[in-house]
């Protein structure tokens, strides 16, 4: 290697090394003429004089001579490219990888880009193709989605140190789309949408089961507080039979005939109440001229059955 040289890798299998020598390097024209050539802004005028380079001319006006030399212009802009690589997952998933390349002539070696490449689109998207197809099989499905920015990086290290040496500057790579195969995207959307499902599935139930427990916990309340009602009337009017038993023997009724007129009354009272339903129904109760005497001996037998049943229940304690 000569003195002064400065060595570029390439991404090549053998891992040998392009010598760049600081000589080849492209510097401006500096001839005269007698004629003149006007360069776009974003360009450079290549110069040749007998077909061998020059030079390059800045934008603006420059003088040349026509008969021995020829100025042609090449753009310094930037340009995209976009590669389509078909590959496959480390388990085993056929995709599609679309990648967009953006590029342009480096103006220090256009030598080479004008002169010592053909077709450099070509050779980018055969750059690109080998880093894909030798990055992806060591990733899965989803590792691959989630590890975007490291792929777009090492393709950018790769083609730039690729195409460096052919005065090509690789700025930006941008991995627009992973695209997996059709009947797999079909599998994975319908998985998703059954784990969407069972968990829609899970947390209805749930929600099932809250209305439930609430109901009964309501129901329980309910018949609680039902409980309790009874149970304060039933001692209302245990209270008010026994507050009308003493008036009426303050009255001077014995107890049977205070009885015999509690009865009746509440009989009449049914009676009344019956009439003023405004439901529907209706009932079958004995309305004839003994039928107060009979609910009368049915009260009193009640009575007697259970006075006579008090002595033996205390026996069995």
């Amino acid at each position: 290697m000569e003195p002064g040289a400065q060595t570029i890798g390439l991404a090549q299998p053998a891992g040998m090394a392009v010598p760049v020598k600081d000589d080849d390097q492209s510097s401006p024209f500096s001839g005269f003429g007698i004629c003149c050539s006007c360069i776009s802004a974003g360009s450079v005028g290549v110069v040749q004089q007998f077909g061998k380079f020059q030079g390059y001319m800045e934008p603006g006006i420059n003088m040349y001579c026509p008969c021995i030399q020829s100025v042609s212009q090449v753009s310094l802009a930037v340009r995209q490219i976009e590669c389509n690589t078909e590959c496959k997952t480390k388990d085993n998933a056929t995709m599609s990888v679309r990648t967009a390349i953006q590029y342009r002539i480096n103006k220090q070696r256009l030598k080479q880009a004008v002169f010592e490449i053909d077709n450099p689109e070509a050779q980018i998207r055969a750059a690109v193709d080998n880093v894909v197809r030798s990055s992806i099989p060591a990733m899965e499905l989803d590792a691959a989605y989630s590890n975007k920015d490291t792929l777009c990086n090492e393709i950018l290290m790769s083609v730039k140190a690729a195409m460096h040496p052919f005065g090509y500057l690789i700025t930006n790579v941008l991995v627009t789309d992973l695209s997996p195969d059709k009947a797999l995207l079909q599998a994975m959307n319908a998985q998703l949408a059954a784990r969407r499902q069972r968990d829609a599935a899970i947390e209805q139930g749930e929600a099932q089961k809250v209305l439930l427990v609430k109901a009964a916990e309501a129901d329980a309340e309910a018949k609680f507080l039902s409980g309790q009602g009874i149970a304060r009337m039933r001692a209302a009017i245990a209270e008010g039979f026994k507050d009308s038993m003493v008036s009426m023997s303050e009255g001077g009724l014995a107890p049977q005939e205070a009885m015999h007129m509690m009865v009746t009354t509440q009989y009449l009272d049914t009676l009344k109440d019956f009439a003023n339903n405004p439901n529907k129904s209706s009932i079958m109760v004995p309305h004839g001229p003994g039928a107060v005497k009979d609910i009368e001996a049915q009260v009193r037998d009640g009575f007697i059955s259970a006075s006579a049943l008090k002595p033996g229940q205390q026996q069995m304690r």
